[in-house]
């Protein structure tokens, strides 16, 4: 009814403007005809004349687009009392509506939260969303005036997905194409890790059809007939990828104005680099955009990746339109497809989801090339509030992460089983790695030690640990030490569990560092301490409560050797508990 209205009204004022022309027309030849008055006379008169019907009119268009406006934007309200009607919400509670949502009737509110739990994101507002949206450019300033070579490497876009939304692929495919310069853009290439939703089928390839009319073999579509896990979707886009360049991206994303020029221009001055925009974060209820500002990629001993700051050097530049080194990955990236190639790939060995990105930029640099992040690239990425593909992705990150560090870590591998938790001899099937480690030794790639000294120094090893695993109680033997409440640094005694808040690491200082410890030089790992004062034992960060000589040293001894551990005696409280290896 209000988009009748509309073109009513714009109908309307149109016609009248065509009576305003006739009626002119008309007065005019009227004015020619009549005695005693000049040309000049009757043209200034009906100047006036027609200003002043343009002014009435011009009011009237304003005074009906600005009702047409509030009808669109507030569609619950009452047009003749403009009252507000407060419609109570139905998910409190729920993630999507703690910021968004006001003014949706009952049943859009079902069907956002529905379409919520599915995807993770908000796939009711992205389908009213323009498929062209405009974003706002958050690139700093100086990148606006930088100049790139006129002939820069073609590039193969690959866009992963498994079940996404519709709308959100319709968007990063339109944004690629409006934002990547034609000449560069060889080809987007979809692939499809077997999806189930129908509307990825028909509908989906009714859109690519539209786009071919403009842009004939554009969209290339690879589906795998079961599903594969990301490692493997991304393989068989660089599979089938033909351009010099293969950016390899997430489908939900939104490329922006510029990203690929400054990509393409490192590799083109050295096609041994990698490199990744700059993510911008999509917030998840509202879809909005934040500005994230340039980060190098690192990670964990448990190949989890994070975001951490560049190097001393890069910031004394003082410039964020620098491109900047990085240890690492973090998913979306760029890279010559035939350097690529020349390296292995990507390691075909990754299950499902985590630690192949890690993978990727440790042997990169390893083996003859650089990882860098260009922050005059920008991807506008949706950050889910939930994965709905994978419960629970620790299962695969553990297997891939004692996979990388097989091939990749030599002696330093152990980091990786103290991050986990879990001893040396393990069980866990990480597959046949012996073709990588030939890979490795064909290379000629450098010793991991030579990755922590000149490329990530802030990696902590954790060389001084005697052991790790739990403190089990020799009374109650079900119940462990936990690091209790955090916020809080009062250690309890809790089932056990074998999470995180739960294990618990002995050093050769005689130190005990309880629930989990930290991989940077950077982070404080917190120490049980007795506090001297006949009350409970507490935790605090290790490096102050040395400096205030607390007492945190715990004596051990060897006892009943049939145990996976050794018994610890504490002197400063009644308990006697025993640390045992998992």
């Amino acid at each position: 009814m209000r988009t009748y209205m509309r073109r009513a009204g714009i109908t309307g004022a149109f016609l009248l403007l065509i009576y305003i022309i006739i009626y002119v027309i008309r007065s005019w030849r009227a004015g020619k005809s009549s005695p005693g008055v000049t040309d000049q006379e009757v043209v200034w008169k009906k100047l006036d004349q027609i200003q002043q019907t343009l002014n009435n009119l011009a009011k009237l268009i304003e005074a009906s687009s600005q009702k047409n406006s509030t009808n669109e934007h507030f569609p619950h309200m009452d047009r003749k009392r403009e009252k507000k009607i407060v419609v109570p919400k139905l998910y409190p509670n729920s993630f999507l509506f703690a910021k968004w949502g006001d003014g949706l009737s009952q049943q859009e509110q079902k069907e956002a939260q529905g379409l919520f739990r599915i995807y993770g994101y908000n796939v009711f507002l992205s389908n009213r969303l323009p498929i062209d949206r405009k974003l706002l450019d958050t690139r700093d300033k100086r990148c606006l005036f930088k100049n790139y070579p006129k002939d820069l490497p073609t590039i193969s876009v690959v866009l992963i997905y498994v079940d996404e939304a519709l709308s959100v692929i319709k968007r990063a495919i339109r944004s690629i194409i409006t934002h990547t310069p034609k000449h560069l853009l060889r080809e987007i290439i979809l692939v499809d890790d077997c999806s189930t939703y129908n509307d990825l089928g028909k509908p989906l390839q009714d859109y690519i059809d539209q786009i071919h009319k403009e842009r004939p073999g554009l969209i290339v579509k690879v589906r795998h007939t079961r599903q594969m896990g990301l490692s493997q979707s991304r393989i068989s886009g660089w599979e089938r990828a033909t351009a010099d360049v293969v950016a390899i991206l997430d489908a939900h994303i939104e490329a922006t104005e510029g990203w690929s020029e400054p990509l393409l221009a490192r590799i083109k001055a050295d096609r041994t680099v990698v490199v990744s925009p700059v993510f911008d974060k999509v917030h998840f209820d509202d879809l909005h955009v934040e500005r994230y500002s340039p980060s190098s990629h690192g990670f964990e001993w448990g190949m989890w990746c994070m975001y951490e700051s560049f190097s001393p050097e890069w910031l004394k530049m003082n410039d964020e339109s620098q491109p900047g080194k990085s240890p690492s990955v973090m998913g979306i990236f760029a890279a010559d497809r035939g350097f690529l190639g020349e390296i292995g790939g990507l390691d075909g060995g990754m299950t499902v989801y985590g630690g192949e990105n890690v993978e990727l930029g440790i042997r990169v640099w390893l083996c003859g090339g650089s990882v860098e992040v260009v922050p005059c690239s920008r991807i506008a990425h949706i950050e889910r509030a939930h994965k709905p593909y994978a419960l629970d992705l620790n299962p695969a990150m553990r297997r891939n992460a004692l996979r990388v560090a097989d091939i990749w870590l030599d002696d330093y591998k152990r980091n990786v089983l103290i991050a986990w938790n879990i001893p040396k001899d393990h069980g866990i099937d990480i597959g046949d790695v012996s073709e990588r480690k030939k890979l490795r030794e064909k290379l000629q790639c450098k010793p991991f030690k030579w990755y922590l000294d000149n490329v990530y120094p802030n990696l902590e090893t954790w060389d001084n640990l005697l052991g790790y695993g739990s403190l089990q109680n020799t009374l109650l033997r079900q119940h462990c030490v936990d690091q209790g409440v955090i916020p809080g640094n009062i250690p309890i005694l809790y089932g056990c569990h074998s999470q995180q808040s739960q294990h618990c690491y002995y050093n050769s200082d005689g130190e005990i560092i309880i629930g989990g410890i930290k991989s940077h030089k950077y982070d404080h790992n917190r120490c049980l301490v007795d506090p001297d004062s006949g009350s409970t034992p507490t935790l605090q960060e290790c490096q102050l409560a040395r400096l205030n000589k607390l007492h945190m040293h715990w004596d051990f001894k060897q006892v009943r050797p049939y145990l996976t551990g050794v018994m610890v005696v504490i002197h400063y409280t009644v308990l006697t508990i025993h640390i045992v290896q998992l």
